[in-house]
């Protein structure tokens, strides 16, 4: 009698729990089905909304997470856990890993907050923590920089929100600035027509804002123009390149001298004036 009771008993348990068991289980394969469902669902609606790809990926992430994990407590609480402490240890665990990630969240705020704002997107020209590339991916910690000589630069979000962020790009266009030097012997409106006709010859060169030319100062040994004329962002560096060839030669083929030594070229910030 007393073995029959306990079979009995056991068969009592392993069908109750079986049953707790079994749904726990068909919880968490539905719950991760939907949590998967909803995510496509909300990220199709993003889409189509033609958000950043980029926010759509962390928005979408961010939803699955939070979805599986009540899927995961509503599993738990079916098994006949106490999940009110089993938050509460989730809790304590998750301020522990804070504290001890303090530079990863800062990051992940900063990528989030840059994802949000937006102050450059993917294929932008930036400066930022003490580099400068044209970006080639934006994640929740990192932004991934190509440099002009071809490296690869990856820059903890955090470095690059704390500092400025000049965007080469965003305006679309940019002015090469140049000073050019002459001789004191030298015919001021000869140099000036010289230079005038050198950036005519060049197609790259925008009309408008038209290009300027105007005496800069009446240095030591030389006396030094600016030329400032406006190109699309993509054409600054070869244009730079072929006006200081291209003076340089018109300058030696109409008798205007360059003293020497050379005043260097200075590039400015995008702005007006």
């Amino acid at each position: 009698m007393e073995m029959e009771a306990i079979i009995q008993k056991v068969w009592e348990l392993t069908t109750i729990y079986g049953i707790k068991v079994i749904l726990a289980l068909l919880i968490l394969f539905f719950g991760r089905l939907i949590a998967k469902l909803i995510t496509k669902i909300v990220g199709r609606i993003m889409d189509r909304s033609k958000i950043d790809p980029t926010i759509i990926k962390f928005v979408g992430n961010l939803i699955y997470i939070g979805l599986i994990a009540f899927v995961i407590i509503a599993a738990l609480g079916q098994l006949g856990i106490q999940t009110a402490s089993f938050v509460a240890v989730i809790a304590a665990a998750g301020l522990a890993i804070g504290l001890a990630l303090q530079g990863s969240l800062a990051n992940f705020a900063a990528g989030f907050l840059m994802i949000i704002f937006r102050p450059f997107t993917v294929g932008d020209f930036i400066e930022g923590a003490g580099t400068a590339g044209t970006v080639e991916e934006i994640s929740i910690f990192t932004t991934v920089l190509k440099t002009p000589d071809n490296k690869t630069v990856i820059v903890p979000n955090a470095k690059i929100s704390e500092d400025n962020i000049v965007n080469w790009t965003t305006k679309g266009t940019r002015r090469v600035d140049l000073v050019m030097g002459i001789g004191y012997d030298d015919d001021i409106d000869k140099a000036k027509q010289v230079m005038a006709d050198v950036i005519a010859k060049e197609d790259r060169i925008l009309k408008n804002p038209a290009p300027l030319i105007a005496l800069l100062e009446l240095a030591d040994s030389s006396v030094n123009f600016v030329v400032r004329p406006w190109v699309n962002s993509g054409d600054y560096w070869d244009v730079h390149f072929a006006l200081t060839e291209n003076m340089k030669k018109a300058f030696d083929a109409n008798g205007i001298s360059i003293p020497f030594p050379q005043r260097d070229v200075h590039i400015y910030e995008h702005k007006e004036g």
